[in-house]
């Protein structure tokens, strides 16, 4: 006879770890914060990412851009991990062998309890080679100004990395709108980065994201 226990663990449906009233966890008043495995976490207000956004504009001056890029990516490496670990002990499986949908929605509830706003993916283009991810209310494109480009450098390179570090290969990014601009969103386009140069330079050139995109296509289509 099959035990009640037994039955139960069969049909077990993981709920959302990253379930904010459960994964941030800590002590507020003693500014103590962990997550649910017991790692430390970090609060960063407003008012201290623009005094580092000034701070850094004002030490290095244009390269600030390059230099958010780089903590990007040297960030997304570290993101990776953590969600690869946190993600495969809760499920029981490697990332690899996660379905899709399982795989989405825990990355989107982790982008939206860790405060960084709503992300979304756009998978249309991949035969292509391309991968489209919008996000909203980014707390990466608050507080810092520049005009007329994107500003999302951390973000932009966070992604590049961790979906480098998903897929195996090396991977690039574009940012073709931003909510720093007045934009509905943030938009990135990754892909292999022998094909993402050209899309820097249409960037600076203030191309619209449809535009981009349409002749990123366009060029694998006729190469």
């Amino acid at each position: 006879m099959i035990a009640v226990e037994e039955l139960i663990g069969q049909n077990h449906i993981p709920g959302n770890f990253f379930a904010p009233e459960v994964y941030v966890q800590g002590d507020t008043e003693l500014g103590l914060i962990e997550n649910r495995e017991g790692s430390r976490l970090i609060a960063l207000p407003d008012t201290l990412l623009k005094s580092l956004y000034s701070s850094l504009e004002h030490e290095v001056g244009p390269a600030a851009d390059l230099v958010l890029l780089q903590c990007g990516r040297w960030w997304g490496k570290n993101f990776y991990r953590r969600f690869a670990s946190e993600v495969s002990d809760y499920y029981g499986k490697p990332l690899a062998e996660m379905e899709m949908v399982e795989f989405l929605q825990s990355f989107k509830e982790c982008w939206k309890t860790y405060g960084w706003g709503l992300i979304d993916f756009d998978f249309s283009h991949h035969h292509q080679g391309f991968l489209v991810i919008t996000t909203q209310n980014s707390a990466f494109a608050q507080g810092r100004e520049t005009g007329d480009k994107p500003s999302c450098f951390v973000e932009r390179g966070l992604l590049s990395t961790f979906f480098s570090q998903l897929t195996g290969r090396e991977l690039d990014g574009v940012q073709t709108s931003c909510e720093s601009m007045q934009a509905d969103c943030n938009r990135f386009i990754l892909g292999l980065p022998e094909r993402m140069k050209a899309a820097e330079a249409w960037v600076k050139e203030a191309q619209d994201h449809d535009t981009i995109l349409a002749r990123l296509c366009d060029s694998q289509a006729t190469g």
